[in-house]
């Protein structure tokens, strides 16, 4: 069982910068692979990013690439969302997610979930 947090969303202007952290707990939780997915008013939700647990490889988005960054420190039980010239386009609620099984991470089908955090781009 993992009980994830998300803290870090807000109010920022286009082009600006947020970091978004997800705080875990339960036991092994270093062994479960990671992600971030999003959802904006009226639309699906959809994948962001996520994070392997044994080599830390990442997967992004198409629409993120180059701009956001996922990275988790095992030791602390957080993963990160280091987010970089953001747009309008990227206002969404953002949640957390992570599964044993990467592959569920990257299809944002995973067995936990945490609440989310709205982030907010303005122009």
């Amino acid at each position: 069982q993992v009980q994830l947090v998300e803290s870090g969303g807000g109010l920022v202007q286009a082009g600006g910068s947020l970091r978004l952290s997800c705080a875990a707990s339960g036991r092994d939780f270093n062994r479960y692979a990671v992600g971030w997915a999003r959802q904006a008013p009226g639309k699906e939700r959809e994948f962001v990013a996520a994070i392997n647990w044994s080599d830390s490889t990442t997967r992004y988005a198409d629409s993120v690439k180059g701009r956001f960054t996922i990275s988790r420190n095992n030791a602390k039980n957080t993963v990160y969302l280091q987010m970089n010239s953001l747009e309008l386009e990227d206002t969404a609620v953002y949640y957390c997610h992570a599964d044993s099984d990467v592959r569920a991470t990257m299809t944002i089908a995973s067995d936990y979930w945490g609440q989310g955090t709205q982030v907010t781009v303005s122009s």
